[in-house]
């Protein structure tokens, strides 16, 4: 009884580092991007700064979804003696898991380069191409493949036993890897409505920080998926109409003008 309260307690303090490692991530993202006002590109960033701000905000939305994963993990770690190794094990899991989301973030900054060049060159474009953005995020939380993915996310026992046959001394990075694929297949749309949103919006990134979290751990996380699929196609119908809806793929007029007058130049 006392190993379990010990293993117990052991579990919540892990949880409690992680979700402490989360608060740092939202505290410099809110500090590096606060007072940036939302916009198309990539704020201003190369490539590698890109990757390094798209971790942060990463780690920021996406850690506290990760807990139970983290937590079941911690338990089937609970016949590794050192505490040292129990840890570091912990957080090569935990790196991994962001590795995939920094290469989802290439992406993401090709993508955001793309809405810039459209928002600047072809305004009326940008409207219905976010438009459609957002509905089409809108519709994959409706199918079949966002329940599959969800289903991994929400069942974490099913995913230690398909992970149980890792080895190497990767092996813990390559979980949080694969685990961050499957968490990149249910929420990459939620991502894209991001970047169409504006990538400093701290507003939205709250939003979509928790319904990932809820859609996770919550017992009606499913039909809130379907709701917010629903949401997204409404609010995706009065784009055209209001541009600026979409900061990320609208460019205000005074840098339309600008653009204009560099372009002639």
């Amino acid at each position: 009884m006392a190993g379990h309260a010990h293993l117990a307690a052991r579990n919540r303090s892990a949880l409690l580092v992680l979700l402490g490692w989360a608060a740092i991530a939202w505290y410099f993202t809110v500090l590096g991007t606060g007072d940036m006002s939302p916009g198309p590109g990539t704020m201003g960033l190369d490539l590698a700064g890109f990757l390094l701000v798209w971790s942060l905000m990463m780690a920021a939305m996406m850690l506290p979804a990760l807990a139970p994963l983290a937590t079941a993990y911690l338990r089937s770690l609970r016949a590794v003696p050192d505490p040292p190794l129990r840890a570091a094990r912990t957080a090569a899991l935990v790196a991994g898991y962001l590795v995939s989301w920094a290469v989802f973030g290439a992406i993401a900054f090709v993508l955001a380069l793309l809405a810039a060049q459209l928002a600047m060159g072809a305004p009326a474009a940008a409207a219905w191409t976010g438009a459609g953005v957002v509905a089409a995020a809108g519709v994959y939380q409706l199918t079949p493949l966002k329940d599959f993915c969800l289903r991994h996310c929400r069942s974490p026992i099913a995913f230690l036993l398909h992970v149980s046959s890792f080895k190497g001394p990767l092996r813990d990075i390559r979980v949080g890897i694969y685990h961050g694929v499957y968490c990149i297949g249910c929420c990459w749309g939620l991502m894209l409505v991001l970047t169409a949103i504006g990538l400093t919006n701290l507003a939205w990134m709250a939003a979509i920080a928790a319904t990932v979290l809820l859609e996770k751990t919550w017992s009606h996380g499913r039909g809130l998926s379907r709701t917010v699929g629903v949401a997204l196609i409404v609010f995706a119908c009065f784009v055209p109409a209001n541009p600026a809806l979409l900061p990320g793929l609208h460019a205000p007029a005074q840098m339309q003008a600008a653009a204009s007058v560099v372009h002639r130049a």
